[in-house]
């Protein structure tokens, strides 16, 4: 086996040498069928690199660890990792094609979790610069979630429906079917989160309408999930907390859903295909039901928004995937303050704690996809705006200190184009192959443990 792994990598790019080995395990289901990847084909797809534990517990180049950018590089499949001071790139490498999802970093910023489009994971030493391990979570992915002590993945799946728990080192720890209680009705999994304060994943069912919450503290609390009130009928026996469901049911599914600052309330989306306006479910985790419905135009983005001090309260900002429209929310009341109008339809919305302004995009606007739109937190008004003229320019992420701001010029001719925040001025201009996203280590380690913006 370890021979054969490593002859596998010396012909092959890093990403790609895992998936060699197992390239022949999965193959097309027979019309009209579920294909199946249960939790035999996910341990046998996984794969290690031998000299894993024996790498050195530093960088292994020249620069801040908790300002470096992994950017993500769609238009030839590579992974490039930039210094955010210098803004240079110090290593590229190729990855997997179709990597989904936001990328998750270890609380040390030395680890990175990638996901795909069709179920693949790996682990990445950002310092040793190679990959670690990598396992197949399932046939069609929608997103990983890391736990904020770095000690649990969760991967989300469409197919098989499916959640799907490793340890740090992607073993297989347990899959979840996702179903309702009876078993009786399956459900896609439409997202996937950790909630580092409550020491859960929170997980949003596409076809179903239930939230579910899986601890990973060992101290959790039982799980009822009968009406306890008839203990002949078997309806109050405890199951463990500890890794188990504890399922939230809700009058509809939601689409994706955003944390407020407290953690104790999962904000989501709902779409009620033109039988009413689309509307914000607000869920108490903690008594584990809605407390709070409220109307957006279009179809709100929530799995995207922010949320930041405003005035005397706390407000949430999302963007609109089919209107140019960002509302922003009220999270004491759950009311709309403002709607603010932008050129188009968006996916991205980015800001930072010591930055004054929000940039949000209009990505999935025919005409305007080549501009960015500025707004003063303060004052919730427009300010300003950069444009690539007949490009596509999308989403922002700020250093670490929040002195920049860098927006992917997503063409296969693109560029990292990095904006002093203060002036929005252009400052730098990587060249890179259709760069899709990129991921601030320190930032993205922050907002794990808390931050929201």
């Amino acid at each position: 086996m370890a021979a054969s792994f490593l002859l596998a990598m010396t012909r092959v790019p890093l990403f790609l040498a895992f998936g060699v080995l197992h390239a022949g395990a999965v193959t097309d289901a027979p019309p009209g069928s579920s294909p199946e990847w249960g939790e035999a084909s996910i341990r046998s797809s996984r794969v290690e690199k031998p000299v894993a534990t024996a790498l050195p517990p530093k960088p292994q180049w020249q620069a801040d660890p908790l300002n470096l950018f992994v950017v993500v590089e769609a238009g030839d499949h590579h992974v490039s990792l930039v210094d955010g001071d210098r803004f240079e790139v110090l290593h590229r490498f190729a990855s997997r094609s179709a990597l989904h999802g936001e990328p998750r970093f270890t609380p040390d910023g030395r680890f990175v979790y990638f996901g795909t489009h069709d179920g693949w994971v790996t682990k990445y030493d950002l310092w040793n610069l190679t990959p670690v391990a990598e396992v197949r979570a399932g046939l069609d992915m929608r997103n990983l979630a890391l736990s904020g002590d770095g000690h649990w993945v969760m991967a989300a799946n469409y197919v098989p429906r499916t959640l799907v728990l490793f340890d740090a080192n992607l073993n297989l720890v347990r899959s979840y079917p996702v179903a309702t209680l009876d078993g009786k009705t399956a459900s896609r999994v439409a997202a996937v989160y950790d909630a580092t304060p409550r020491h859960s994943f929170i997980a949003a069912l596409k076809d179903i309408p239930e939230l579910w919450e899986i601890s990973y503290d060992p101290k959790a609390e039982p799980i009822f999930d009968g009406l306890v009130h008839d203990y002949k009928m078997g309806e109050g026996l405890a199951k463990p907390g500890f890794l188990g469901v504890r399922r939230t049911r809700l009058d509809e599914p939601l689409e994706d859903f955003f944390f407020d600052q407290s953690y104790r309330h999962a904000v989501g989306s709902t779409h009620s295909q033109g039988i009413k306006p689309v509307a914000a479910q607000v869920v108490n985790l903690d008594v584990r039901r809605r407390i709070a419905e409220f109307p957006l135009p279009g179809m709100p983005h929530l799995g995207s928004g922010i949320t930041f001090a405003w005035r005397d309260t706390v407000v949430l900002a999302a963007p609109n995937l089919q209107d140019g429209a960002l509302a922003v929310v009220d999270t004491k009341t759950w009311k709309v303050l403002k709607t603010i109008a932008t050129p188009g339809p968006g996916f991205f919305i980015g800001s930072h704690e010591k930055s004054a302004y929000a940039w949000v995009d209009s990505v999935l606007s025919p005409s305007a996809r080549d501009s960015l739109t500025i707004i003063d937190k303060r004052t919730l008004a427009v300010v300003a705006q950069v444009r690539e003229p007949g490009r596509t320019l999308s989403h922002i992420e700020f250093t670490r200190d929040g002195r920049y701001a860098l927006a992917s010029l997503a063409e296969m001719d693109g560029a990292l184009i990095v904006y002093d925040a203060r002036t929005f001025k252009e400052f730098k201009r990587l060249p890179m192959s259709k760069p899709v996203g990129k991921y601030n280590v320190g930032n993205r380690i922050a907002r794990s443990e808390g931050s929201s913006h």
